[in-house]
């Protein structure tokens, strides 16, 4: 059954959990998946690249997928998902991002809270605890970093999808994580469908740059659009000013990295290092609409003023 995206209201959205995932739709149409277990990586692939605590797929309102998990070029890239790269720990440097290195992976721990729509609040949504877990010595014995909270909330609001995304992380070992300065890494990051290329997508930053200019820049959101089954979609990440060196740097790819495939990552540490004390929290919070069509730059802009708090 095909339900237009217009025919349903926010009242609609309904959130499950079983042992594997919680979901979101709105009616019979899928708004997004988030990974409690560990997800395979395809036949041939090398085992390691299984992962849990991530978002696939986050759906446009039409019910078409803009995420993709598992590419050949990086098995390691999973739909919506943060992970550190470069770091410090004590005598270490684990990778929790590049999980073929075997030094560290983000998992699942507990869910927290489920969020059920009801009359005064049509939004669902949850919180879990993540781990970001090392393999520390010789011995690669297993430590936690970071414990985290991922608090995931969804709207239906002006026929989008709009995903409040919010990641608080607190050092709860003895040891200080050292964030040096790095290409990519942190924050946010999106893998865009397979099939969206450098001839049927592109990105569009606050400052109006592209694919062939974007990486690198600052920017307060980054909007990225391609082809679906039902048209097209349009994938905003909306960065919070409150963030870490914001307005934020941003690592994108050009036309010449695997056919001009879409990934995208906020990335607080680009430029400057930084660093996690042990105790200490930070908190990364980020505002994501999904729409069906291309961007529209001045409505993104408002939307953005409207989560910053600007009038």
């Amino acid at each position: 059954m095909i339900v237009a995206a217009g025919s349903l209201s926010a009242a609609d959205l309904q959130v499950t959990e079983n042992e594997k995932a919680i979901v979101v739709t709105r009616g019979e149409i899928p708004v997004l998946t988030y990974h409690k277990a560990e997800v395979d990586p395809p036949e041939g692939a090398d085992p390691v690249f299984k992962r849990s605590g991530f978002i696939h797929p986050l759906s446009a309102p039409s019910g078409e997928p803009v995420t993709g998990i598992h590419p050949k070029d990086h098995y390691h890239h999973l739909g919506l998902w943060h992970a550190w790269v470069k770091t410090e720990h004590g005598e270490d440097k684990p990778d929790f991002w590049n999980l073929k290195t075997k030094t560290g992976r983000v998992r699942y721990a507990k869910t927290i809270s489920i969020l059920k729509a009801n009359a005064e609040d049509p939004a669902v949504g949850f919180v879990v605890e993540q781990e970001h877990v090392a393999y520390k010595g010789a011995d690669k014995k297993e430590t936690v970093v970071l414990r985290e909270l991922l608090q995931v909330k969804v709207e239906f609001e002006g026929g989008e999808n709009v995903v409040s995304y919010i990641v608080e992380q607190e050092n709860v070992s003895h040891d200080t994580l050292v964030l040096p300065a790095y290409r990519y890494g942190g924050g946010l990051a999106y893998r865009a469908p397979h099939d969206w290329d450098k001839t049927n997508s592109d990105y569009l930053t606050s400052k109006g740059l592209d694919r062939s200019n974007s990486h690198q820049s600052r920017a307060k959101w980054v909007a990225m659009s391609g082809p679906t089954r039902k048209g097209e979609a349009t994938m905003t990440v909306m960065i919070a000013p409150s963030n870490h060196d914001f307005p934020q740097r941003l690592r994108t790819w050009p036309a010449s990295s695997n056919n001009g495939a879409i990934f995208f990552n906020v990335v607080p540490t680009q430029e400057k290092p930084w660093e996690i004390k042990s105790g200490e929290k930070i908190v990364m919070a980020y505002l994501i609409t999904v729409a069906d069509g291309k961007p529209d730059k001045e409505k993104i802009e408002q939307q953005w003023k409207m989560f910053a708090g600007e009038k």
